[in-house]
């Protein structure tokens, strides 16, 4: 079973984050975002909210740390941890609060936030191939393991 996948384009990355948002469906999840700057991880996170219905823009919440999606079935947070100086502040934002059994968290930078975040169910890097991204993935828990099963299930379609 493949964990990796090829995205030619933007339009490529945003379908994968559809792809996501109906694996983890309204179970929840955590989910590790890893990657260069511009390597796409918000473009994915853009895929996860359109697929919940979300039109509006979805920007990195680069200086807010996090921004919260709230749908019909599901809360999604939109984290992005690459200016945070210390993990220490995320107590300051109360970091534990968000993380239950039906909320997705998106996480872009997560190595920032070490030791204050639970473990990802699912981490997901992306990285430059060819004229576009690769994307893998690797599971921590079981519930990585249902996610990443549907994931592959759906690409083979």
């Amino acid at each position: 079973m493949s964990n990796s996948f090829f995205l030619a384009d933007d339009q490529a990355t945003v379908q994968f984050g559809r792809v996501l948002a109906e694996a983890v469906g309204i179970e929840g999840a955590v989910v590790f975002l890893r990657g260069n700057l511009g390597m796409g991880k918000t473009t994915l996170c853009r895929g996860v909210m359109g697929f919940w219905g979300h039109t509006g823009a979805v920007k990195s919440p680069t200086y807010t740390l996090v921004e919260p999606y709230e749908f019909d079935t599901t809360k999604v947070y939109h984290f992005d941890l690459y200016r945070l100086g210390d993990p220490e502040e995320l107590e300051f934002l109360g970091i534990r609060d968000y993380f239950d059994e039906t909320s997705l968290c998106l996480i872009e930078w997560p190595e920032k936030g070490q030791g204050m975040l639970p473990v990802a169910d699912l981490e997901l890097s992306l990285s430059e191939k060819n004229q576009g991204r690769e994307i893998k993935w690797s599971k921590n828990t079981q519930k990585g393991c249902i996610i990443a099963d549907r994931i592959v299930n759906k690409l083979n379609g």
